[in-house]
């Protein structure tokens, strides 16, 4: 379903789950970001961040941690590649994909 037509209230929880899956593979792809950055900006919970970013084979998205330095969780997220996502198509409707999520889009 295009997003450019009007969108019931109601977004269903599969819907919502894919569009924040896009959401995040954009964030992690417009600059370095792990989960703690991910979690200011979006103010997503630790773990929905984490089953999102687990789920991203789901549709076709790959990413790898890139690690730096010795602690485990210092590094950040890489989009490696999108698959059959248009990358392009998530950056042109990234404020309505945001709403659609329940995030202030300052992105």
């Amino acid at each position: 379903m295009p997003l450019s037509q009007p969108v019931s209230p109601q977004v269903s929880k599969q819907h919502k789950a894919f569009l924040r899956k896009l959401y995040l593979a954009h964030l992690m792809d417009d600059d370095r970001h792990n989960l703690l950055s991910l979690n200011k900006l979006t103010g997503m919970p630790r773990r929905t961040l984490q089953d999102a970013i687990a789920a991203f084979e789901d549709i076709g998205i790959s990413v790898e941690f890139v690690q730096e330095g010795n602690r485990n969780n210092a590094g950040y997220y890489r989009v490696v590649t999108w698959g059959p996502i248009s990358s392009a198509w998530v950056d042109t409707h990234m404020a309505e994909i945001a709403d659609l999520i329940g995030i202030t889009a300052d992105n």
